[in-house]
């Protein structure tokens, strides 16, 4: 058992960290990493690597930063292997989040999404907005 916290970090919200770097989503981001372990899945960091991989986000995201953005979270991730998966969200491909959540042992899904937000709580799991992840900033808070 860890004494560190348990996140997941949907992929709004790292894509946040990087268009936004003094915004609340880049706050939460780095509490987050600070306080506590980024719980990802083989899924979750393939949808990262395929959003920004998107010409969209050409002219705010340098291209030499988004590989170096990807080896950085993989060096402080864990990576949760998926046994079980989840039919629970509006949106299918959210589903990857709520999976990684509850095979990795989560406190808390960090998230903008609508869809998943409205699943708060899940199976014991909080999904926050980096909004009120940030006013409860302590952890402990949350749940």
């Amino acid at each position: 058992m860890t004494d560190r916290f348990l996140w997941v970090l949907d992929t709004n919200t790292l894509i946040s960290r990087l268009l936004v770097p003094d915004g609340t989503a880049a706050k939460a981001v780095d509490h987050a990493l600070a306080c506590g372990v980024l719980l990802v899945s083989e899924a979750t960091m393939n949808e990262l690597i395929d959003v920004l991989d998107r010409p969209k986000f050409d002219p705010y995201i340098a291209l030499a930063d988004r590989p170096e953005f990807i080896r950085h979270l993989g060096g402080i991730s864990r990576v949760v292997t998926i046994v079980r998966t989840v039919q629970a969200c509006r949106d299918p491909k959210d589903n990857k989040f709520l999976d990684v959540a509850l095979a990795g042992g989560a406190q808390a899904i960090i998230s903008g999404d609508r869809d998943l937000l409205a699943l708060d709580p899940f199976h014991g799991i909080r999904i926050v907005s980096p909004v009120v992840f940030m006013e409860g900033l302590q952890p402990r808070t949350l749940w």
